[in-house]
């Protein structure tokens, strides 16, 4: 009970002597917002980015495999001249991996091209026409805002029949619905039957907005497939099988299917998202340090400002130490009382400069077209940091003020 009526009374000093000295109070409180607006800045948008791009690769799937002309780069040197020459998965050798590959449950081949598209006066221009085969929606569950998925004899024989992402459906009908509309898709009329959801932008590029989903059949009747560029066979594991298994059951097929000699080298690659992931965790643990030094500069700077507004007011109220000290007042009182003030400086400091990034986060995230999200551990965070600078700032003139003489303090001051 003691020590809280002197934490009581020594904050009571404390907020007396902020709100007695209103513009030296502005002027410490105007360092350290810039200092915790600038660290709680940073680590709201590296952990957004950082759950962002994990998010969009986690949508990838955790159990697919990506059959691949390029390898999915990791560090040091990108050997691209070696893989230049390599050919391009094709349609037909999905249909062999699908009598073949024992451990897939699902299988889909997918390669997009840029075409504009056009509903009588309003076109998009380099949409991205994306062919797939049937099953891609048992791979990559993307939801529907309006209408359905193609059926199964749509796939096989190639109806031209297409679903919109949202960016084009937007673009092609401003208002209205699309479904049962028909578009000009690559010179064919082709009927709108679906459309996805809003996804907003991928940090992976995997995201559906811009997109404009066809049967791969349809396009094998307007254009040949089979040397497209960027195509890939995405494979998905039974639930039973591992990455490990799938793979090299995979492996052996293609090498068998390309009639590789046991010596060469396979002319094809096999990606899944554990390569991502295991070169994310080292950039955003280097990203991270960076944004911790950024922003600990930032906080160093309001730091020295408290710290010297602190021995200016230790210096002032050096009569006033005097007294208190004659009056009794213990060494610890008189540390907590600087301490305290030191300490609410920081906290008053540090809610004002989460409260701006809280009013500046959702502005960042519509230029930037991806989620910016202030979290609780963001703003516990900040309060935090401003609890412990302010700790650190005020520790050396608490302890100068509290170690005063007092009829030396009471002389000094008079």
């Amino acid at each position: 009970m003691i020590f809280l009526r002197i934490l009581v009374e020594s904050f009571q000093f404390a907020w007396h002597a902020l709100k007695v000295n209103k513009l030296r109070t502005i002027l410490s409180l105007l360092g350290v917002t810039i200092g915790i607006l600038t660290m709680v800045a940073v680590f709201t948008v590296f952990d957004s980015l950082e759950r962002n791009i994990r998010s969009s690769v986690q949508d990838l799937g955790s159990n697919v495999m990506y059959v691949q002309k390029w390898p999915w780069g990791g560090g040091g040197e990108y050997p691209w001249w070696e893989y230049l020459s390599r050919p391009e998965p094709r349609f037909r050798e999905l249909a062999v991996l699908q009598e073949r590959v024992s451990t897939a449950q699902h299988m889909a081949f997918a390669f997009g091209n840029q075409q504009d598209v056009q509903y009588q006066r309003n076109a998009v221009k380099e949409a991205t026409i994306f062919s797939v085969s049937h099953q891609y929606n048992r791979i990559w569950q993307h939801k529907l805002k309006a209408g359905r998925y193609f059926s199964r004899n749509e796939s096989r024989q190639g109806v031209p029949v297409t679903i919109l992402g949202a960016d084009v459906a937007r673009g092609l009908f401003p208002a209205g619905s699309p479904l049962g509309r028909e578009i000009r898709v690559m010179g064919r009329k082709v009927r709108v039957i679906g459309v996805f959801e809003k996804q907003g932008q991928s940090l992976v590029g995997n995201s559906m907005d811009g997109k404009v989903v066809v049967p791969v059949n349809f396009t094998r009747q307007v254009r040949s497939v089979e040397e497209q560029n960027n195509a890939l066979i995405m494979v998905q594991a039974r639930p039973e099988v591992s990455m490990t298994a799938l793979r090299d059951d995979l492996e052996g097929n293609m090498r068998a299917i390309r009639r590789l000699p046991p010596r060469a080298e396979n002319n094809f690659a096999l990606n899944e998202i554990s390569m991502i992931t295991s070169s994310l965790d080292s950039l955003f643990g280097v990203v991270g340090i960076a944004g911790t030094v950024i922003g600990g500069f930032s906080v160093l700077v309001g730091a020295f400002g408290i710290a010297n507004i602190m021995f200016v007011s230790v210096r002032e109220r050096t009569n006033q130490i005097g007294i208190q000290k004659s009056l009794g007042a213990k060494r610890y009182f008189i540390l907590l009382q600087f301490l305290l003030e030191s300490v609410l400086l920081c906290l008053v400091g540090g809610v004002v400069g989460i409260a701006l990034v809280a009013a500046v986060v959702p502005q960042l995230g519509e230029q930037w077209d991806f989620e910016i999200q202030l979290s609780l551990f963001n703003v516990l965070q900040g309060l935090g940091i401003a609890f412990f600078t302010g700790i650190i700032a005020g520790f050396l003139p608490a302890m100068q003020a509290s170690r005063l003489d007092p009829v030396e303090a009471i002389r000094r001051g008079a």
